[in-house]
Formats: structure tokens, sequence, C-alpha cells
């Protein structure tokens, strides 16, 4: 019963989570990309591949994408000819900066919402909530 209404609300808030986003012609995946590139920095394809545990041939393709919409830049690697290393444009943090502003703002009045009781017990279940997913 836990496992089921616990799977639930995290389906039910990731998609109230995901109606916030500000541009929707960027793919969820391409959002994940973006992100794993601004949390770990400059990257390999197939580094970030490993990172969002998909084939490197899919990589490609969403890197490919996103370079295609200024989102990302590949530059050669320093020591090997054969790879390149994937950064993003400034215009990918500024794009990942406004999404984060307006699901948390979103979040935010959500939470204003609740009892202080209630927003502690989420604070201590946010916590066990990352462990649980290895955070």
């Amino acid at each position: 019963m836990l496992a089921h209404d616990l799977r639930l609300a995290v389906v039910r808030l990731s998609r109230r989570l995901r109606a916030q986003r500000v541009d929707t012609s960027v793919t969820l995946t391409h959002l994940a990309a973006m992100s794993t590139l601004h949390l770990h920095g400059p990257m390999t394809p197939g580094e970030l591949a490993a990172h969002e545990k998909v084939q490197p041939p899919s990589m490609t393709r969403v890197v490919c994408a996103l370079e295609e919409r200024g989102l990302v830049a590949r530059t050669p690697h320093p020591t090997d000819g054969r790879q390149v290393i994937v950064s993003l444009t400034p215009a990918a943090v500024d794009l990942l900066a406004e999404e984060v502003r307006m699901r948390e703002a979103w979040l935010s009045t959500q939470l204003a919402a609740l009892t202080p009781a209630e927003r502690e017990t989420l604070r201590a279940a946010s916590e066990v909530i990352g462990r649980l997913v290895g955070q």
C-alpha cells in the first residue's frame, strides 16, 4: 500500500511540475541531458549517455538536436582527436534557470498553503526519498 501510494503521489507531482514548463518544444530527455551537463560540467557524448543511462547512439541524436537549437556546443577533445566535448551554451543555462524558477515558484505556492507541521513532514520525507533514489 505504501509503495503504491508513494508511486502515485510522485507521478502526480511530477506531472504537475512538468505542466509548469517554459519551453515545451525542448523534450524532457533534452532537459535531462542539459541538467546533467549543468550539474557535472562538459563531457563526451559517451559520458553523457552513461549518466543518462541511454545508449550512445541515442545520446548522439539528443546532442545533435540540442546543438541545432543552439543549446550545446561541441569542441574537440583536448587529448583524443576521435572525441568531442559537449558543453552548455549560455542560452541553455538561461533556459534551465527559467525552468527551475517556474517550477519552484509553483511548488513554493503550493507549500505555502500547508501547515508548518505538514511542511516539516515533507522536508523529512524529501530526505528519505533522496536516500531511496540514491542521491
